[in-house]
Order: structure tokens, then C-alpha cells, then sequence
């Protein structure tokens, strides 16, 4: 059998992209102690040792058993204690208790990464030409999803530092933060005139199944707003009770402000926090980020908002939160900006199929077809998305009460 010569750039220029992004796991982790790496601060959240393992185990599980002839597992016990959601491959450890896996110690899933990585560098070094075409895709979406587990350990880091009552720095800036303008510039809007468009990946390169496939859609007149509401904006609306005014907010989202307590942000601090003694902070609202607590930059975006808190501001701004097809034929429209790289922006479309939409065959059909309800479409990337990982037909999607992610909003309106 003829090894892969004809596809040997290609190989090795797939052994080269794996070793970034798996190095780049690893990078994300070093500033933690081995602590920090086990603790779940909540349901929702993954421990920063567990993605370490679970990331392993999807290469072990979805390329390496079954394409590398006589891989052995590194241990029986891990498919059950690092499998996620993939009902397919049989019973996991329950989700919520990630935190209690004290063991296996964070030493052996260094080890079992290591493990793996050879493993699938000398399968990628190995392969047929003819076993290539199998194998690619699998490995190319391995990476994209610890891409995905990495900006996951960021978010997940920060919700479980925020627990902490010193309010602990996962990373210490590089220096002070800055007082931006204390009156954020106006937003300029963006008029769309509506129309058939093309919504979904168009090819080539990479995409999620979700993103498929590329279809017609019917926009009507509108406009889209420039840029981002910032912090100075969300600011106005706190201080103008739209935390305490029943009309802004969609029946659910209201219910779950008074049952959570929500009065501004996640991460914001009030000038009589208590947890603030710490830090020196005087005056004003701070935010605590991965850098620590920070004075809010009023032009900063505003982040970690719920559906419901967009939806709700949107309201009180006399516009809406836009469509998914309206963001995305938008991205490159002259005069907008922040569409990516600084927060995930929630949209008003449910997660739903796309017409035509089938999951990936095999193991994979699990990854995305089976979250399609009771979620909402967020487009863009944030701070904390890899870089290489955004694209304009991206579809990520969080439940409407979710306000862990680097998520925030820009504004819509009809024409």
C-alpha cells in the first residue's frame, strides 16, 4: 500500500496544527494551580483538569480506536470519567460532579495527554493515502472542538474564581487599566435594505454541522447598529431600574431575575461590595475579569448578560436584538464593527435545524443536532474564542438564562 506522498504536505502540515492547539491547552491551564484545575463552581461548569481529559479522550475515542490498528486505551476507567453527553458510547460520570474527581491526579491526565498525542502524531505519520480521507476530517474536528474547550476552561475558570471572596486574578495584567470616557460615543445605525440572502458556510474549509447548509432567507427592511452596547450603556439602563421595571423583560427572564436576585451584571461590583476590601478599589462600578477586578471602561462591551438581560436592555432601548441571518449578512457591511473578537452576541433566533439539515454520520452525530431546542443562537467570537476559530457562519448557542460565557448584544431595529 502506498504510504501518503502525494499528501504528505498535508499531513504534516495537520501534525503541526495539532501540536499548536494542544500545546495551547496546555498554556491556558499553566497559570492555574493544580487546585484550581479540579474545583466546578457549578453545574454548568467543567473543572480546568476535566477539559484537559475529556478533549484526550474524543481524540482517543472518535479517531484513534477506530482507525490506529492496535491502540490500546491508556485506562478503562476514562471513557466513563471523561465522556460528555455521547449517549452512543455508553455511561459517564454525571456532569454536576466533575468537581469530585480528585483522582485520577492531574500528573496522569498530563500523562494520558501525552500518551495520546503520540499516538495520533505517528497515525497522522503513518496513514495510507487512501485511509486520509477518513481520517482528516476527524482530526480536524477534534481541534475545533478543544477550541471550543478552550475558551471553555477561561469561562469556566473565571466563574469559579468569581466564588472565590478575594476575587483571585486568573492571569495579573500587564499594567493599571485605563478610565475611558465617561460618556459613551453614540451608536450610528446601519441601514439594510432587506431581500433574499445566502445565510450558512459557503465552502470550502471547516464548518459545524449546524452551520449547514448554506440556504435562502428572506430579510425584511432593517437596521443594525455599528457597534456594541458597552458598559456605558448597560450603566444608563441599571442606574434607570431596568433591573426593577417588569415591562422590559420577557415573562421568563423576569421570574428569573427575582428568583436569582439579578441587579446588574455577574461580574460587576457596586462601590459597597464587600468583597472589594481587597483590592483598594474607590467609587464607581468595577468588574472582575480574568485580570482581577478592574474599574469598568464604559466603552468596554458589556459581557456574561443573559438572553434575558439583551432582550430586556434592547426593550428599553426602543429596538431589538437582531435575527442570526440578519448578523450574518451584515458581517461585512461598511461601518459596522466589533463583530468579532469581543463578545459573543446574542441574537433572536431560537436554535433551530437549518432546512435540509442532517448531523454527521457516526459518533459525531451527537456533537450538534441534538441541542436544537430551548436555546438561542449567539454569532461572533469573544475575547477568549482561540484564534483561527471565528468565521462568519459560526452558530453557537446557549441556554436563554445563561450568563457565564463572554456573551453581550448589539441592537436592531425595523425599518
Amino acid at each position: 500500500m502506498n504510504l501518503i506522498q502525494p499528501a504528505a504536505p498535508a499531513a504534516e502540515e495537520l501534525r503541526e496544527r495539532f501540536r499548536a492547539v494542544r500545546a495551547h491547552t496546555l498554556e491556558l491551564a499553566a497559570p492555574l494551580s493544580a487546585e484550581d484545575q479540579c474545583i466546578q463552581s457549578m453545574p454548568d461548569a467543567s473543572p480546568t483538569k476535566w477539559h484537559l481529559a475529556h478533549t484526550t479522550w474524543f481524540f482517543e475515542t472518535v479517531l484513534l480506536q477506530p482507525h490506529a490498528s492496535g491502540y490500546r486505551l491508556f485506562d478503562q476507567r476514562f471513557p466513563y470519567l471523561f465522556n460528555s453527553y455521547y449517549e452512543a458510547l455508553g455511561p459517564r460520570h454525571p456532569r454536576p460532579q466533575r468537581g469530585l474527581l480528585t483522582r485520577p491526579a492531574l500528573d496522569e491526565v498530563h500523562a494520558y495527554r501525552r500518551h495520546v498525542d503520540e499516538a495520533v502524531l505517528a497515525l497522522l505519520g503513518t496513514a495510507s493515502e487512501a485511509d486520509w480521507p477518513a481520517i482528516e476530517p476527524v482530526v480536524t474536528l477534534g481541534l475545533h472542538h478543544e477550541q471550543q474547550h478552550q475558551e471553555l476552561i477561561l469561562t469556566d475558570i473565571l466563574h469559579a474564581l468569581s466564588c472565590n471572596p478575594v476575587l483571585p486574578a486568573y492571569r495579573p495584567a500587564s499594567g493599571p487599566a485605563l478610565r475611558l470616557a465617561s460618556v459613551p460615543p453614540p451608536v450610528r445605525w446601519i441601514e439594510r435594505p432587506g431581500g433574499v440572502v445566502e445565510a450558512g458556510h459557503p465552502g470550502p474549509g471547516f464548518a459545524f454541522d449546524n452551520e449547514t447548509p448554506r440556504h435562502a432567507t428572506l430579510l425584511r427592511p432593517h437596521a443594525i447598529a455599528d457597534r456594541l452596547v458597552n458598559c456605558g450603556d448597560y450603566a444608563q439602563f441599571i442606574a434607570d431600574g431596568g433591573y426593577q421595571r417588569p415591562d422590559l423583560w420577557l415573562s421568563d427572564g423576569w421570574a428569573t431575575v427575582q428568583a436569582q436576585g439579578w441587579r446588574c451584571p455577574p461580574y460587576w461590583l457596586g462601590p459597597d461590595d464587600p468583597r472589594l476590601v481587597h483590592h483598594g478599589a474607590a467609587g464607581g462600578w468595577q468588574v472582575f475579569g480574568l485580570h482581577g477586578v478592574r474599574p469598568m471602561e464604559p466603552e468596554a462591551p458589556v459581557a456574561h448578560l443573559s438572553f434575558y438581560e439583551a432582550a430586556a436592555y434592547a426593550e428599553w432601548a426602543g429596538a431589538r436584538l437582531p435575527t442570526e441571518f440578519e448578523w450574518e449578512a451584515a458581517h461585512d457591511a461598511p461601518g459596522i464593527s466589533q463583530m468579532h473578537g469581543q463578545v459573543w452576541q446574542w441574537t433572536r433566533s431560537s436554535y433551530d435545524p437549518y432546512p435540509g439539515f442532517r448531523p454527521l454520520a457516526g459518533v459525531a452525530a451527537e456533537y450538534n443536532g441534538k441541542f436544537m431546542v430551548g436555546q438561542i443562537v449567539l454569532r461572533g467570537s469573544s475575547v477568549a474564542t482561540p484564534a483561527g476559530h471565528a468565521r462568519p457562519s459560526y452558530r453557537n448557542f446557549f441556554p436563554p438564562a445563561a450568563r457565564w460565557q463572554f456573551s453581550g448584544l448589539r441592537l436592531a431595529k425595523d425599518l
